[in-house]
C-alpha cells in the first residue's frame, strides 16, 4: 500500500528576493542547450539537468572521488527481505525552498507521484528514469518493480519493491529521482503539461521547481535561467552566491564568450577550441568517458529490418576515421554500448570491422534496391557523446555512400524537437544519437536502449528483454557480469543500432574558476566551485 503525504496545503509565498547584480560571487556557465523542463521526473536532457541538480536533491548522492553511491538527503540505508525493500533514514536539518521541512511523507510523495504519473505527463519524453529503473507505472502493475513506500516515521521510509533491483542504490543518485516539495508539485500542478516550451509542453511546476539544494530558483527566460545561493541550505553553501545559465549553442561560440570573459566556463569542448583555448590562457577539464554515441536503426522503415542490411551498415563505418578530427584525443572506438569501466567482457560481442566490399555484399545480399535512406542528425547543438554533430553526419554519410547506401540527410534543430522526431514513429531509416549514463551500473545503458519495445529502434526482441529484466536482478559478481556480457554479444548481433564511440568529453574554465567538481557522471553542482576572486564564505557560528 502506497502512502501519500496527506492533504497538500498550498505553499507560503517566498518573500521576493531580486537577484544580485552580477558581481565577482556569480558564476556563470555558457549551456549548450536551453533546458527542456526543470521537473527532473520529466527530463531526460543533459542541459535540464545541468540546472536541476542546483535547485534539487535525491536521497543517495554521488562520491566525487569515485562516483560510488554516497549519503544526500538519506544518512543511512539498509537492504532488508533479500533486496525486496529498502529502509532509508533521513537528515533531520533540511528544508525545501518554501520553508517546509523535508521528511518521509514527503519523500513518499516523490515516489507515489513517479508510479502514478498519468500518460499525458510521459508523451513525448522518451523512457523516463522511473521506468527505466522500475519497468512500469501504476497502470502497468504487472510488470512494475515498484511496490509502494511508507513513512514509518517521520524520518524514516520503508520502499517496497516487488523483486530486486541490484543497481537501485546507485539508480537513485540520478537527478531524475530528485525529491521536490509536495506543495509545490501541487501547486504548480506538475503533472498538467499547459505551458508551451520550444515547441513542447511542460507544467507550471516544470518553470520553476522547488527543492533542497544549495540554490534556489530565480527565473527562466528564453536564453538565461537565474538561480541564488539559499540561505537555508543544510550543507555547505560555498563561494557561489548567484548562477547563471546563458544558451550559446555553437561550441566556437562558447569558446569566443569564455576568452572575452563573458561566461566563467562551458561544456562540451570541440576539438577546434581546444588548442585556442589553451593559448589564451583557459583552463581545460577533462571528464572520464562515460558515455556512448551510436548510429540508430529504426525497423520500422522498409529494408531496415533485415539483418543484413544492418551488418552491411556496421562494416561500411570506419570508427577510426570518423573519430579522428572530430572528437577530443582518448576517444576511442565501441564495439559494444557499455563503457569499458563496468568492466563487461566484449568477448561474445560480434567484430563488425571496417570492410566496404563485404557491405556492398551484405547490402546487395539484402535486397536493397537503392531507395532513399533518411538520416536524421541534430544541429546547434553539443553533447557529451556528440561535439559537433553536423561534423559526424557528413563523415558518416560520406562512409555510407561509399558502400552503396543512398543518403536523405535530414537535419533538425536540436531545441525543435529532435529527440522527439528519432523517438517516435516516422521515416527515418537513421539517425544519430548517443547515451550519457547517469550512474556506474551496465543496466544504466543496456537497460535504458535495450530493455524494451522502442519507436527509435522498432526493435521487438522478447529472448533479450527477458535477459536484461534477469540480469538487473542478479547480485553483484561474476554472474551479473557474465550475464550481461551475454547481452552485450546478442546486442551486437542482432544489430538494432551500431556502437561507434565512448567519446572524451571536456569543459573549459576561465582563470578565475580555482577549482571545478568535475564528475564523469555530471554530478557537478555549483557550490563546490572555488572562485579565485571570492573570500570563503565564513562558517555559521555556533
Amino acid at each position: 500500500m502506497a502512502c501519500t503525504s496527506g492533504e497538500v496545503v498550498p505553499p507560503e509565498p517566498v518573500p521576493a528576493t531580486s537577484a544580485p547584480a552580477v558581481d565577482a560571487s556569480t558564476f556563470t556557465f555558457g549551456s549548450a542547450a536551453d533546458p527542456r523542463t526543470l521537473d527532473p521526473a520529466l527530463a531526460n536532457d543533459t542541459e535540464s539537468y545541468r540546472v536541476t541538480r542546483q535547485i534539487l536533491q535525491g536521497l543517495v548522492g554521488i562520491d566525487p572521488l569515485t562516483s560510488e553511491p554516497t549519503e544526500l538527503l538519506a544518512e543511512s540505508w539498509e537492504e532488508q527481505d533479500s533486496g525486496r525493500s529498502y529502509e532509508f533514514t533521513l537528515r533531520d536539518d533540511v528544508v525545501f525552498h518554501d520553508g517546509r521541512p523535508l521528511d518521509a511523507a514527503a519523500v513518499c510523495a516523490n515516489f507515489d507521484r513517479w508510479y502514478t504519473l498519468p500518460a499525458s505527463a510521459r508523451a513525448g519524453a522518451g523512457r523516463l528514469p522511473f521506468e527505466h529503473v522500475f519497468k512500469g507505472y501504476s497502470d502497468q502493475p504487472e510488470i512494475s518493480l515498484y511496490k509502494g513506500c511508507t513513512a514509518t516515521t517521520p524520518s524514516t521510509v520503508d520502499l517496497q519493491l516487488t523483486s530486486r533491483i541490484t543497481g537501485l542504490i546507485a539508480a537513485l543518485a540520478a537527478p531524475a529521482f530528485a525529491i521536490s516539495s509536495p506543495a509545490a508539485l501541487d501547486a504548480g500542478s506538475a503533472d498538467d503539461l499547459t505551458e508551451p516550451v520550444d515547441g513542447s509542453l511542460i507544467s507550471r511546476y516544470g518553470r520553476a521547481p522547488v527543492g533542497t539544494g544549495p540554490f534556489r530558483f530565480v527565473s527562466w527566460e528564453p536564453g538565461e535561467v537565474d538561480l541564488v545561493s539559499f540561505e537555508d541550505y543544510w550543507g555547505d553553501r560555498g563561494e557561489v552566491d548567484r548562477v547563471l545559465f546563458t544558451t550559446i549553442s555553437n561550441p566556437d561560440s562558447r569558446a569566443r564568450a569564455l576568452t572575452a570573459g563573458r561566461i566563467d566556463g562551458y561544456d562540451f569542448v570541440s576539438v577546434d577550441s581546444a588548442v585556442d583555448l589553451a593559448r589564451n590562457g583557459q583552463q581545460f577539464l577533462q571528464r572520464d568517458p562515460y558515455s556512448v554515441l551510436y548510429l540508430g536503426l529504426n525497423q520500422g522503415f522498409p529494408g531496415v529490418d533485415d539483418v543484413l542490411f544492418r551488418q552491411a551498415v556496421a562494416h561500411a563505418i570506419d570508427k577510426d576515421a570518423l573519430i579522428d578530427g572530430r572528437f577530443l584525443s582518448g576517444t576511442k572506438p565501441a564495439r559494444q554500448f557499455v563503457p569499458e569501466k563496468l568492466g563487461v567482457s566484449g568477448e561474445a560481442v560480434e567484430d563488425y570491422g571496417y570492410d566496404v566490399d563485404l557491405a556492398k555484399d551484405l547490402l546487395d545480399r539484402s535486397g536493397y534496391d537503392g531507395r532513399p535512406l533518411p538520416f536524421y542528425y541534430p544541429r546547434n547543438v553539443s553533447r557529451a557523446y556528440l561535439p559537433s554533430p553536423e561534423k559526424a553526419y557528413a563523415e558518416l554519410s560520406r562512409q555510407l555512400t561509399e558502400a552503396g547506401f543512398t543518403i536523405k540527410p535530414v537535419p533538425i534543430d536540436w531545441s525543435e524537437g529532435y529527440i522527439e522526431a528519432v523517438q517516435q514513429t516516422g521515416d527515418r531509416a537513421f539517425h544519430l544519437l548517443g547515451w550519457s549514463g547517469s550512474y556506474e551500473d551496465p543496466d544504466n545503458f543496456v537497460g535504458a536502449l535495450f530493455g524494451s519495445y522502442t519507436e527509435e529502434f522498432g526493435y521487438e526482441d522478447p529472448q533479450l528483454f527477458s535477459k536484461i529484466n534477469r540480469a538487473r536482478g542478479l547480485p553483484d559478481g561474476e554472474d551479473r557480469s557474465a550475464a550481461y556480457a551475454d547481452i552485450s554479444g546478442q546486442i551486437s548481433t542482432r544489430v538494432p543500432a551500431v556502437p561507434l564511440a565512448f567519446p572524451i568529453s571536456a569543459l573549459a574554465m576561465s582563470p578565475r574558476v580555482s577549482s571545478y567538481p568535475v564528475s564523469p557522471v555530471m554530478n557537478e553542482v555549483f557550490n563546490r566551485i572555488d572562485l579565485a576572486d571570492v573570500e570563503p564564505r565564513p562558517e555559521p557560528s555556533e
